[in-house]
């Protein structure tokens, strides 16, 4: 009929049993031409040479390019089945030849995963930065413009201490003019009104007693 059969054990070949997604057994596909479709048919003689002589498999979707055993994602999926196969491989020889414990195995691929992952991010840093530089490190600009930056804000960090400190000058000759015209009013009312009580007292004696009055109206308020 010249048609070529060929039968393969997905437990010796791993890397086809990915590049096929063998998901039950037996698996049997039809190639023509580069073509592959998945037989699904019945599984007996009489069914396979129908198929083949009378050309059923043309009824027959093929494997879509993306999915075809060629393509780069079959030819990953081959490299990750044979990695899985070769560390079931490393493990069972570390622990049935060397007496490993099987924690101790897992122990030894998990650090070898964590330290893999982080040289391939270090990689891939590296590459991205030499690929494409960042503007923002290699512009002289970008340090003009930040040291222009800092010094205006240095500025006006200035300018608000100036400001603040003004404030604080202006509140305590408001506290010292205050205190004078209570004093004033404390001492003797205007010319042509009768003085307080208090009268005869020296001036820093009344300077005192107003001082006191104050601090015993703020204690008021206080509580």
């Amino acid at each position: 009929m010249g048609v070529n059969i060929a039968k393969v054990d997905v437990t010796e070949q791993p890397g086809l049993s990915g590049r096929f997604i063998i998901t039950s057994l037996p698996t049997i596909y039809h190639c023509k031409d580069g073509v592959f479709r998945k037989y699904q048919g019945a599984r007996t003689k009489d069914d396979f040479l129908s198929y083949v002589d009378e050309q059923k498999w043309q009824a027959v979707e093929p494997v879509s390019s993306w999915l075809g055993p060629s393509s780069f994602l079959m030819n990953s999926m081959s490299a990750l089945f044979k990695l899985s196969m070769f560390i079931r491989r490393c493990h069972n020889y570390m622990t049935e030849q060397l007496g490993m414990p099987v924690w101790g195995s897992y122990v030894i691929f998990g650090l070898a995963t964590l330290f893999s992952g982080l040289a391939l991010g270090l990689l891939l840093v590296f590459i991205a930065d030499f690929v494409f530089p960042s503007r923002r490190f290699s512009s002289q600009e970008y340090y003009q413009k930040k040291q222009t930056m800092e010094q205006a804000r240095l500025i006006q960090r200035q300018e608000d201490e100036h400001e603040a400190d003004g404030e604080e000058d202006d509140d305590e000759e408001e506290e010292e003019d205050d205190d004078s015209d209570v004093w004033r009013k404390r001492r003797g009312s205007p010319e042509g009104r009768p003085e307080p009580k208090g009268q005869g007292l020296s001036d820093e004696a009344l300077r005192k007693r107003v001082v006191g009055n104050r601090g015993e109206e703020d204690e008021e308020e206080d509580t």
